[in-house]
């Protein structure tokens, strides 16, 4: 099997649209930092499609997870809705 992009990585400590065109998330490592809440991946901006969303606790564990497949399609921009103190990097291309 070919490679079909390069996959490349974003981090971020708040709230914030990621990555700002077409792309495929491919996998996320992401850490609470002590709040507890749910991360939410949206297509379109903060009042976007919600595409995955997951729960995190005030655990200071990582949670790393690949997407199976080619990963999840976002038709126009990746947002990621994280809880206060928390950290996420998102695998993307």
């Amino acid at each position: 099997m070919t490679m079909q992009t390069d996959v490349l990585a974003v981090h971020t400590e708040a709230t914030a649209t990621v990555v700002a065109y077409r792309t495929r998330v491919k996998a996320y490592h992401c850490i609470s930092g002590g709040t507890a809440g749910d991360v939410i991946f949206r297509d379109g901006g903060s009042g976007g499609t919600i595409l995955l969303q997951f729960n995190i606790g005030t655990g200071t564990q990582p949670i790393s997870l690949p997407i199976p497949g080619q990963g999840i399609l976002f038709q126009t921009d990746v947002h990621v809705t994280i809880p206060a103190t928390s950290k996420i990097t998102v695998f993307y291309g």
